[in-house]
């Protein structure tokens, strides 16, 4: 399993490389740190007496050195410089290339501490990747192996991708799974009505995982509410080793995601790091979420 890491030499670029070090911990999982670098600037030019090389080049070379110091030295990692027209279009580019499972960004530098400010690039990857994509908070630097994923279970139809995601990895990880139902109080309706719903299709869910986990693998059912969603978030407790996996919009294309409002207002709340799984999204070889 290959993992596309986008790196740049910033805070940004060490959230994403220390969530990618702590998903490929006890998974075998190699990472691919990608640089991108605009198509129409180019970073070899040699000086004319051939010695020397560019202040772009160097500019790379640095990159490289900083990004790979940061890889815990138990796993596999290399350091790839790509020409794109936009920093989401060379990480896309690289997913397809490497087969890889996954790309982990980092977000924006200017959110609050283990929140979220999306910038331009982790954004237009929200409405574009054909990998799932995982996204580390502001200030992320934890590198252990993961301790639990939470599955955000909506009661929409075609969540069915994040469901397999999360059990699969669940069972591959050995690591509990937790369901989790956010009601919005504020909404239309009655509810303690939306309350009880929710609470009978995350059971349903569990069932299903139940029948697919081994005998005796941990998982739970919680329901949050509040007046809004980010309330709900807060009503939850969170462990530091925890990963959040949510499904694509119902109006993503096939394989695509799209990330919806509901997802939205989840992400911007959340104080661990989210894994966002294309509509429809088939693994080839093994789980991507690993």
């Amino acid at each position: 399993m290959r993992y596309v890491v986008g790196y740049t030499p910033n805070e940004r670029g060490a959230d994403a490389v220390a969530l990618a070090a702590a998903m490929a911990h006890a998974q075998d999982a190699h990472l691919d740190l990608v640089y991108v670098v605009d198509r129409r600037t180019p970073y070899v030019a040699m000086n004319p007496d051939g010695n020397r090389v560019s202040a772009a080049e160097q500019e790379v070379l640095s990159a490289e050195r900083e990004g790979l110091a940061l890889v815990p030295k138990d796993l596999e990692a290399r350091f790839h410089v790509r020409q794109a027209d936009s920093h989401a279009a060379g990480l896309i580019d690289a997913a397809v290339e490497y087969q890889a499972g996954l790309i982990v960004v980092g977000a924006a530098s200017n959110g609050l501490f283990k929140r979220y400010s999306v910038g331009s690039a982790a954004n237009a990857l929200l409405h574009a990747s054909p990998v799932p994509l995982a996204l580390a908070p502001r200030g992320y630097r934890r590198t252990e192996p993961i301790s639990r994923l939470t599955l955000a279970v909506g009661r929409r139809t075609g969540a069915e991708a994040a469901i397999d995601v999360a059990i699969e990895s669940a069972q591959r990880r050995g690591v509990p799974l937790r369901l989790v139902s956010l009601v919005e109080l504020d909404v239309e309706g009655d509810s303690g009505e939306n309350i009880n719903a929710a609470h009978v299709h995350a059971n349903t869910i569990l069932t299903t995982a139940s029948h697919r986990l081994p005998p005796g693998h941990h998982v739970s059912v919680e329901v949050a509410h509040g007046r809004t969603i980010e309330e709900a978030i807060d009503d939850l407790e969170w462990e530091d080793g925890e990963i959040m996996i949510v499904g694509s919009s119902r109006l993503a294309e096939k394989n695509k995601l799209f990330i919806g409002s509901t997802a939205n207002k989840v992400l911007h709340a959340l104080p661990v790091p989210m894994v966002v799984v294309p509509r429809d999204y088939e693994r080839i070889n093994s789980s991507p979420e690993d």
